[in-house]
């Protein structure tokens, strides 16, 4: 389209759509250039969809896309920025910087490994801890970690994925891991999956549930549940009281910021709807993004 388009590496995994509606959407499984931006605010935001693609499918027919429109990492508000440049060793997922009061930030799950990126986010504050929400998202931990000087953080559940963590979180309890920041695991989606709240503002979700622009509300990834759908139920009906907090920031799917009160609403919605979910093949074409 006009100078721009989508190579046959693309998995269809949403990231380009989620920085770039309007612009592009899906078609037959992939994502496929609507049209080229019509001002520079519309330049900016295709190119946060070309900078986080993990499959760098989304291109110029005249070569490298420019290196000076790379937002990353970029705010979503005060407290945290999403990371780009996501990693296909992740399945593409979104990673965050959660910053903290005293001037440095915490990493929720990694972005693709680059010495130039680990620098970069550091610019924004020290990293003192890398929060994986399951093993899905654990490839590049280590590496952050040893880089930033961090710990390393992951659910036993999962530990094989993440054998030399640093800090291992065990059991159903929630656990104040820092100063306004708890862990809640979630067993379900994976039998370590985790989820981490933030100053009852922040959800740091992983892959447990996400905002749909399709249904416009909360979901759960029911046709991409590797451990136990059954599980995921019992443990949002166990959680949801517990959680109080604006922004939903999922690993896949949708981000979305709504008044504590009405996701509260939601969640409990989302809470009753899996309660009825039974377990089906994996199927990663029956997301809804």
């Amino acid at each position: 389209m006009d100078g721009w388009y989508v190579d046959d590496r693309c998995t269809n995994c949403d990231v380009a759509r989620q920085f770039a509606p309007g612009l592009i959407d899906e078609a037959d499984g992939k994502s496929r250039i609507l049209r080229p931006p019509a001002d520079e605010a519309e330049n900016r935001r295709l190119h946060a969809a070309v900078f986080a693609c993990p499959t760098r499918s989304i291109r110029p027919v005249t070569g490298r896309a420019d290196q000076s429109l790379d937002p990353f990492p970029l705010a979503l508000d005060d407290g945290v920025l999403i990371c780009g440049h996501n990693s296909p060793h992740t399945a593409g997922a979104n990673s965050y910087l959660l910053r903290r009061p005293s001037g440095t930030s915490m990493m929720i799950d990694t972005p693709r490994w680059s010495r130039t990126l680990a620098d970069r986010y550091t610019a924004r504050g020290r990293v003192t801890d890398v929060l994986l929400t399951h093993r899905d998202h654990a490839a590049h931990g280590r590496r952050y970690a040893d880089h930033f000087g961090a710990r390393l953080w992951i659910h036993e559940g999962d530990l094989d994925a993440a054998p030399g963590a640093d800090r291992v979180i065990r059991g159903l309890d929630p656990l104040e891991i820092a100063e306004g920041v708890t862990v809640h695991p979630l067993p379900g989606h994976t039998r370590g999956s985790v989820l981490y709240l933030a100053d009852d503002r922040y959800c740091f979700t992983g892959d447990s549930f996400y905002w749909s622009r399709t249904t416009g509300d909360l979901e759960v990834a029911e046709s991409v549940t590797w451990y136990s759908i059954e599980e995921l139920a019992a443990s949002l009906a166990r959680t949801a009281g517990r959680l109080r907090f604006e922004w939903v920031l999922p690993g896949h799917g949708d981000r979305r910021r709504l008044p504590a009160d009405e996701m509260a609403r939601r969640l409990h919605g989302l809470t009753e709807r899996t309660r009825q979910l039974r377990p089906r093949p994996i199927d990663f074409t029956a997301v809804r993004w």
